[in-house]
């Protein structure tokens, strides 16, 4: 499935609500579309589905959770049918809807909704670059392939895919790349906290055996983000438990299986951890649980 890189336009057309032209144009492409309502929300569920009163399909994984034709639903109404998205039943929603949003997990793709500079600046620094859209405050970054869709994986970042919806905000700039682990890592809830021991400050947890030779191919990337880590943990004001797990995370996507990272590094971490209050238990549990999560 690929994403839209531009909406042609037929001089010839029949004239339609602008956004029930985009949403056609879309659906054609392979995006399952549904109109928003001004202030960037979903239709409401009509009479019969409102608060999902008629039931709906329990997985709710597929367009339509139930067999209401109109709207309703929010993302499950998303629907790449020309002839249910010109119905009368959604004709209502399309004059006056103020926008067209997609589900982007239908689609087979991720979007990183970034919701301000700083976020932005994150991602740059942290992310794989791919295909990028402007926002009101920020940008959306989207990747091919399909994830669960948390909101608030870290300041002003959500992340929406399955279960979810984006805004169209037009086709954006730059090549769209495969979802990374570093964003799937972001869904990964932190393993419970454990008390504190009273153990040396050591890393007990050994580096992962890489594949070969480091394909970063400089040793100035690895430095970098082993200390961007340790700023991270460094200056977090709280929530350390988490900050710690995403820091391991994100060191293991980028370095785990390249064989560029030694116990050096780890006990770099690990001592950055330490330092704001972390036990060692808990560092070699959120160590260990961040392999698990990536498959190493």
């Amino acid at each position: 499935m690929t994403h839209p890189t531009d909406i042609p336009r037929d001089p010839g057309a029949v004239a339609l609500p602008a956004t029930l032209h985009t949403a056609l144009q879309l659906a054609e492409q392979g995006l399952p579309v549904l109109p928003l309502r001004q202030g960037k929300g979903p239709m409401g569920n009509c009479r019969t589905c409102r608060k999902n009163a008629c039931g709906g399909r329990p997985n709710m994984k597929t367009p339509g959770p139930c067999a209401c034709p109109a709207p309703c639903h929010a993302w499950a109404a998303a629907t790449t049918n020309p002839h249910i998205l010109t119905s009368p039943a959604w004709a209502p929603a399309w004059r006056q809807a103020a926008a067209v949003a997609y589900h982007p997990g239908g689609a087979g793709v991720t979007v990183v909704d970034l919701d301000n500079p700083d976020a932005v600046a994150w991602a740059r620094q942290n992310l794989p670059a791919t295909r990028t859209v402007a926002t009101t405050r920020g940008e959306h970054w989207i990747y091919f392939g399909a994830m669960t869709s948390p909101n608030a994986v870290r300041p002003s970042v959500d992340i929406k895919s399955l279960m979810s919806y984006a805004r169209w905000l037009g086709p954006g700039t730059g090549a769209m790349v495969q979802l990374p682990d570093v964003v799937r890592a972001l869904a990964v809830k932190e393993p419970a906290a454990v008390r504190p021991a009273s153990r040396p400050v050591a890393a007990a947890a050994a580096a992962p055996v890489g594949g070969g030779e480091c394909r970063h191919r400089s040793p100035v990337y690895l430095e970098r983000g082993i200390a961007m880590a340790e700023q991270r943990i460094e200056e977090a004001p709280d929530s350390i438990h988490r900050t710690v797990y995403r820091m391991f995370l994100a060191v293991l996507s980028a370095h785990g299986r390249c064989g560029c990272l030694t116990d050096a590094h780890i006990k770099r971490l690990f001592t950055a951890a330490q330092a704001k209050g972390e036990s060692l238990r808990h560092c070699e549990d959120a160590w260990s649980n961040a392999v698990a999560a990536l498959g190493m």
